[in-house]
């Protein structure tokens, strides 16, 4: 049975809600905490995720997993090459017996959409999408439909075979708050994986219901309240600014990017047991809210030099706030 939480919860309430929906969806997603919690805390922030990584690792497993857990409506869109906009947002069809056009609503209205290897369809198509995670909204034949709360969008991307693909420009891709990989599981990670295939013995996966839709808006509402010191801030916006100037780079983040580090290291505070952001928060989610909004010059792609590379960099270049006195408390504070 879920938790509903009709009021915003405390913090606590919240760690302990997003430890639970963690521990769900590692039913099914072995050894994969890490990638999972940077995930769940762009959700929380009320961002979209992109997960880029190889074939075969969990990304679509973990998405249908966090819908299960989270309570909320899920709904799949494979992107092909042949994927039309009103196949995302629906289209106004006529109804023969009432001589009207009806809108037929497409997969875009749900709470939680896996787009799967949104690098195969035409930017035509990707616009559609992309209107609908930063407007909350789409528009077909000119009339606009708003989409309600939670809405999230999971997207895939294969970071090989690249031919017949879509890339994301760099003006769409600063539209994800974070991207995350999870990468290949450890020898004892993959034998669990077929250890529990062998004591289930069907191929459908299913995780523990942990709170509704109304509870996780509740959460992300609870997540708003975490305290973020003026020298965290004054941190996330230094780490932003140092990737303009790095010489290895054509383009550096924009503010999004440091908006996006503010937000994402709030939710992964609460998840780490705190009401509070500390430096270290900001480090964990730094290469997963910056690494796709910077431009590594092309000419240096011979000396391996990479998005994560240079972020590596900044982080190690600017100078660690030092601890204020909120920064010392341990756990959450009562209301």
């Amino acid at each position: 049975m879920s938790d509903t939480v009709s009021d915003t919860p405390t913090l606590h309430e919240v760690g302990d809600l997003s430890a639970r929906i963690l521990s769900a969806v590692e039913k099914a997603v072995v050894g994969k905490r890490e990638s999972l919690e940077l995930v769940l805390a762009g959700l929380l922030s009320g961002g979209h995720v992109l997960m880029e990584d190889f074939p075969g690792l969990g990304k679509t497993l973990a998405a249908r997993s966090f819908a299960q857990a989270l309570g909320i409506d899920f709904a799949r869109a494979q992107f092909t090459p042949d994927l039309l906009p009103s196949d995302l947002t629906g289209a106004f069809i006529y109804d023969q017996r009432s001589h009207e056009f009806v809108f037929r609503r497409g997969p875009l209205f749900t709470q939680l959409l896996l787009a799967d290897e949104i690098n195969r369809t035409p930017p035509k198509t990707q616009a559609a999408l992309l209107e609908a995670m930063q407007e909350g909204q789409i528009t077909v034949e000119g009339e606009t439909f708003h989409l309600e709360r939670p809405f999230h969008v999971l997207a895939t991307a294969n970071p090989v075979e690249y031919e017949g693909t879509y890339p994301l420009p760099e003006a769409q891709l600063d539209r994800f708050l974070i991207r995350v990989s999870f990468g290949y599981p450890g020898a004892a990670d993959e034998w669990e994986v077929l250890r529990r295939r062998i004591d289930r013995r069907q191929e459908a996966q299913t995780v523990p219901v942990v709170t509704d839709a109304e509870g996780f808006v509740a959460m992300q509402r609870a997540v708003e309240t975490v305290t973020v010191d003026e020298s965290v801030g004054r941190y996330c916006v230094r780490l932003a600014a140092a990737t303009r100037s790095h010489a290895s780079l054509v383009m550096g983040a924009s503010p999004r990017g440091s908006l996006a580090l503010m937000l994402v290291s709030r939710a992964y505070a609460v998840i780490r047991g705190r009401d509070y952001v500390t430096p270290e928060d900001v480090k964990a989610v730094a290469h997963a809210a910056l690494d796709h909004r910077v431009t590594v010059r092309p000419e240096l792609w011979i000396n391996d030099v990479t998005a994560e590379s240079v972020v590596s960099q900044v982080l190690s270049s600017v100078p660690t706030p030092s601890p204020t006195e909120g920064e010392r408390r341990t756990g959450f504070e009562g209301p």
